[in-house]
């Protein structure tokens, strides 16, 4: 019998999974606001307000697998946007009596002093990251509770790959670099930092959702060895046959000022510690349990810088 799954959003790490779960047979509807059409062979694309929780348990009743790939598109709305939201999402998990796979992010976990791995304590400090470690928290519960067949969540850390753009602290600037403009990146960009494939997150939430024994707790995507972030964009654009170009950085009271002028900088202001000390990210347990590899840096590169030059 084909396995059914409803993926909820059509961003790249949506359009990653409905992609893998099509190829191999699987029934795939993806829900967006506009039903926008992913491009995707063989999937089934549905209008809906996905805070709508009776509309959304309508479109999930029967799946297998219910996969949060949403990603709210506004930055500064997270507050407003994700309770809603997160609480349909697992409504209508819970009504499917699906599993439930979330795509997260390392927001949870706080500041850090040492590599990240998944028995650290969710430790949040800001609004954004306790709305994470909320969803987490919610979604574990009702698993533990018996209202889902299972909960997983896989954590990543910052985006490379086709169709992040704005989404990635690389890809953000990466248009100006390859035009040969200096560029201005958060924080420190000579400290190590993790980046993970937007491909190898969907990978990594299709076998955890599929592997019962994952489930009941996070696990971190699959992710290459720790560069700066100078040396992550100067590698792209390695990638793409462009010479480094020059790479400022915005901190301390730089950042408080632009906050005043740009919402989106003061959002960001939250999270300014990720780029204030090394934040690396080890992905050990969840290569030994799924047995994936990260997609090799140079072939990351390549398609990263590739999707941005087409655009």
């Amino acid at each position: 019998m084909t396995d059914r799954h409803l993926v909820v959003g059509a961003g790249p790490v949506g359009r990653h999974v409905a992609t893998l779960l099509a190829a191999r047979g699987s029934q795939v509807t993806v829900v967006t606001r506009s039903g926008r059409d992913t491009g995707v062979h063989g999937v089934t694309h549905v209008a809906l307000d996905a805070t709508d929780a009776d509309a959304l348990s309508r479109a999930a009743d029967g799946v297998d697998v219910l996969h949060n790939c949403a990603n709210p598109g506004d930055y500064t709305q997270w507050r407003r946007a994700w309770p809603p939201l997160a609480a349909a999402l697992l409504t209508a998990a819970e009504r499917a009596g699906a599993v439930y796979a979330i795509t997260g992010n390392l927001y949870p976990y706080g500041p850090v002093d040492g590599p990240m791995t998944e028995d650290l304590p969710d430790a949040a400090t800001g609004p954004k990251a306790r709305l994470r470690t909320r969803m987490w928290a919610d979604a574990r519960a009702a698993s533990e509770a018996g209202r889902l067949r299972g909960a997983v969540e896989v954590r990543a850390a910052d985006y490379l790959g086709p169709g992040v753009g704005a989404n990635g602290h690389v890809s953000r600037v990466l248009p100006a670099a390859l035009a040969g403009r200096r560029v201005t990146m958060i924080g420190r960009t000579d400290l190590p930092h993790s980046f993970t494939d937007v491909g190898d997150v969907a990978r990594t939430l299709v076998a955890a959702a599929d592997d019962p024994a994952s489930h009941g707790r996070t696990w971190h995507v699959p992710s290459n060895a720790p560069r700066t972030q100078a040396r992550a964009l100067a590698d792209v654009l390695a990638a793409a046959g462009r010479p480094p170009v020059r790479v400022g950085s915005l901190r301390g009271p730089a950042l408080r000022a632009a906050g005043l002028v740009s919402p989106l900088m003061r959002e960001l202001r939250e999270l300014a510690y990720q780029f204030e000390r090394p934040y690396v990210m080890d992905s050990t347990a969840a290569q030994q349990q799924f047995g994936i590899a990260p997609t090799p840096w140079e072939e990351v590169c390549r398609r990263t810088a590739r999707q941005t030059a087409r655009q």
